[in-house]
C-alpha cells in the first residue's frame, strides 16, 4: 500500500548502493504510458511481479497494472477524475491478495481483480455518506486490516468507516464531526491493549477504536485552509502530527496518549513550528525526526530531537519534498526533481549522492520515492522511472 507493506515508509530491501555515481544510479526503464501530462500524484504500490498506480487521461481516473519490465498489462477506467486545481489521481492502490482497490479523487472506490483489472465491486463514498469533496480532492489511499477495508469520509453520515474487503458493504462508521475529511492515510497501532486506528480530518486529528469505530479521541490543529495532509507517527505512547506553519498554522505537535479502561487522554508535549510538513515526508528514526518544512522558510530540510521536540538543524539545500528510507538511507526528491542519497544525522545535514530526474514530467514531482526489490521508482506527471539501485 501507500509507504510499504505496514505503511511505515521503510524499504527492508538490503544490498542496495551505498553512493551513486554521477548523474545517479542506471535508469533501468522508463514509461510515458500512465495518462497525460497532468496525470497526478499517486505512488506505485508492488505485489510479486506487478506494479500499480493511478492516473489520468481526457477527465477520466485510471488504474494501471506493470510487469516490473515496465510493459503494461491492463488498465481501468475508474470514472472521473478531479479537473479542477491540481488535476489528476492522488491515491496510490492499495494490494490485498489477489484484489486490488482504488479510491478516486472524487470518490469512487472500487476493487478490481489483480490478474485482468476487472470490477468485482465499487461504491461513491462520497455519494454514499452524503459527504463534499475537500478544497484540493480526496488523496487518502484505503487500509486493509484483516477483512475490513478503512476510509475517512467526513461530512453529516460519517467520519471513519469500515468496509467489508470483499462486497464493499459497510460494517460501521464512526460519528460525524461535523467537518470535512482530510488529506491523510490511517495509521493503526496498539497500546496497553487498545488497538486503535488515527488519522486527520479538516481541522486535527482524531482517533477511533479498531474493533468498533468507537470515537477515542479529537485534538484540533488547525490551518486556514484545512491542510491536514501528512499521517501521524506514533510510537512509545506519543503521537506526532504535523501542518503548514503560516501565521494560522499550527506546526508540529508531540501528544502524550494515556489509555486507562479503554479509554484515551491526550496531553501536549511540545511544539515545533519548523517541522511544518505538507505532504507526509516525515520519518522517526533513532529518536530523531527528519524531514522538509513546507511554509517554514520556504521548505527547509529539518531534524528534530523526538524527546524534547528541539530542532537540531535545518538546511535549505533543495527546499520542499517527499523521502522513504532504506538500508539506512534516507531518500530524498525534492518538488523541483532534485534526488538525494541523505545519511540520517543528528549532528548535520549529510548528503552522500545527488542526481536530477530528468525535466519531462509537467508540475512539481509531488509522488513519493519507492524502494522495492532493489530498485527505486519516481513519478513525475505522465512518466514513471525504474532505477537499479543494486549494490
Amino acid at each position: 500500500m501507500f509507504h510499504g507493506r505496514d505503511g511505515e515508509n521503510r524499504s527492508p530491501d538490503v544490498g542496495l548502493l551505498t553512493s551513486w555515481p554521477e548523474g545517479g544510479p542506471k535508469l533501468l526503464w522508463k514509461t510515458d504510458d500512465i495518462g497525460e501530462k497532468t496525470s497526478g500524484y499517486s505512488n506505485v504500490t508492488i505485489q510479486g511481479d506487478r506494479l500499480f498506480l493511478s492516473g489520468s487521461r481526457n477527465g477520466q481516473s485510471l488504474v494501471f497494472c506493470f510487469d516490473l519490465d515496465g510493459k503494461k498489462l491492463w488498465e481501468y477506467d475508474n470514472g472521473p477524475v478531479w479537473t479542477k486545481s491540481y488535476p489528476g489521481a492522488r491515491s496510490s492502490p492499495t494490494i490485498d491478495g489477489k484484489f486490488v482497490y482504488d479510491f478516486s479523487s472524487v470518490g469512487e472506490l472500487v476493487c478490481l481483480d489483480i490478474e485482468k483489472g476487472e470490477r468485482i465491486w465499487s461504491r461513491n463514498i462520497l455519494t454514499d455518506f452524503e459527504a463534499e469533496n475537500v478544497t484540493w480532492a480526496l488523496a487518502e489511499s484505503v487500509r486493509i486490516d484483516g477483512d475490513r477495508l478503512y476510509c475517512s469520509p467526513g461530512g453529516p453520515k460519517a467520519s471513519f468507516a469500515a468496509l467489508d474487503k470483499r462486497t464493499g458493504e459497510t460494517i460501521w462508521t464512526t460519528p460525524s464531526l461535523g467537518e470535512k475529511t482530510g488529506y491523510a492515510s490511517p495509521i493503526i497501532f496498539e497500546q496497553n491493549g487498545l488497538r486503535m486506528i488515527a488519522t486527520m480530518y479538516a481541522k486535527g486529528v482524531f482517533g477511533i477504536e479498531a474493533a468498533t469505530g468507537r470515537l477515542l479521541f479529537t485534538f484540533r490543529h488547525e490551518q486556514k485552509f484545512d491542510i491536514n495532509c501528512t499521517r501521524p507517527i506514533y510510537c512509545d505512547g506519543h503521537l506526532f502530527i504535523t501542518n503548514v506553519t503560516t501565521p494560522s498554522g499550527a506546526g508540529a505537535v508531540k501528544l502524550k496518549l494515556s489509555v486507562t479502561d479503554g479509554n484515551v487522554s491526550l496531553e501536549e508535549v511540545w511544539r515545533n513550528r519548523q517541522l511544518d510538513n505538507l505532504q507526509d515526508g516525515v520519518m522517526l528514526l533513532d529518536g530523531f525526526l527528519y524531514g522538509p518544512s513546507y511554509g517554514y522558510k520556504g521548505g527547509t530540510f529539518v531534524c528534530v530531537d523526538w524527546t524534547t521536540g528541539e530542532t537540531r538543524y535545518e538546511n535549505k539545500d533543495v527546499g520542499k519534498g517527499s523521502l522513504t528510507w532504506a538500508e539506512g538511507l534516507i531518500y530524498f526528491l525534492s518538488e523541483k526533481g532534485d534526488v538525494l542519497l541523505i545519511r540520517p544525522n543528528p549532528e548535520k545535514y549529510d548528503v552522500v549522492s545527488r542526481f536530477q530526474l530528468p525535466e519531462e514530467g509537467e508540475g512539481p514531482t509531488w509522488a513519493h520515492p519507492v524502494v522495492c526489490g532493489k530498485r527505486l521508482y519516481f513519478r513525475h506527471g505522465a512518466f514513471l522511472y525504474c532505477y537499479d539501485i543494486a549494490r
